[in-house]
């Protein structure tokens, strides 16, 4: 850990850890891991900034060095649990040809679960708490999953039956698709961490809403499983 205490006397001892940080991230990164669990457990009202510093174990005033306060925390685990496949959505849309639209969706799916998966702490059921949709800093986090639901709907109306598209619209489609890949949240709200198996039935099942049948589905996931493995290395946090 960077900032770990040295055995010299004059330094000052931080206060005490009320729950002991064991890794050896960065300050800020620490900062960030700590209150993900208590705004996660506790609440993001409930939680302090000075609870979080305690946790951390560095004084409050070390704490503003990194952060302008708990909505700037909050902002930044937001943006965690979505900007990542946000900022993907442009490369793997590049990928369509020669690939086709069914793995498109497909890789994204795979992409988006792999976000909620390495965002810490399972901060994705951040976004589903009243006293966090009503902070100011929400917007920003809105504006992300718009554009996110706006490239599920550009990929899944590109593939599914035009009677799909006529009924509910594309932007309602995208909606829905983000809905099945967001059952990653509530899979690890139950204990169970996602694996290469459960991702891959949320892309099956984005890709069965959208009309596609098993042989589409099957050749997708081939080549999609097959490029994922570069965007996990180059993009998603953890």
């Amino acid at each position: 850990m960077s900032d770990r205490h040295r055995n010299t006397p004059n330094r000052r001892a931080g206060r005490p850890r009320h729950v002991p940080y064991a890794g050896s991230a960065a300050p800020r990164e620490q900062i960030l891991d700590v209150a993900a669990l208590l705004f996660v457990r506790h609440g993001f009202a409930a939680t302090s900034t000075r609870d979080i510093a305690d946790a951390v174990g560095i004084r409050q005033a070390s704490l503003y060095y990194h952060f302008s306060g708990k909505d700037d925390i909050l902002a930044e685990l937001l943006n965690r649990s979505v900007r990542p496949t946000v900022d993907n959505i442009a490369k793997i849309e590049h990928l369509v040809p020669p690939e086709t639209h069914e793995t498109a969706l497909y890789l994204l799916a795979l992409v988006d679960v792999g976000t909620l998966e390495a965002a810490p702490h399972n901060v994705g059921l951040l976004s589903r708490l009243p006293d966090v949709t009503e902070s100011p800093v929400y917007e920003q986090f809105r504006d992300a999953r718009v554009e996110l639901a706006d490239g599920y709907g550009r990929l899944g109306a590109s593939i599914a039956r035009p009677a799909i598209v006529d009924l509910i619209g594309q932007r309602r489609l995208g909606e829905i698709l983000i809905q099945v890949v967001d059952s990653a949240i509530n899979m690890r709200s139950l204990g169970e961490s996602p694996d290469g198996r459960s991702s891959n039935a949320v892309a099956s099942t984005c890709l069965r809403i959208c009309g596609c049948d098993d042989q589409q589905i099957s050749s997708a996931a081939s080549t999609a499983t097959q490029l994922f493995q570069g965007f996990r290395d180059e993009s998603l946090p953890g």
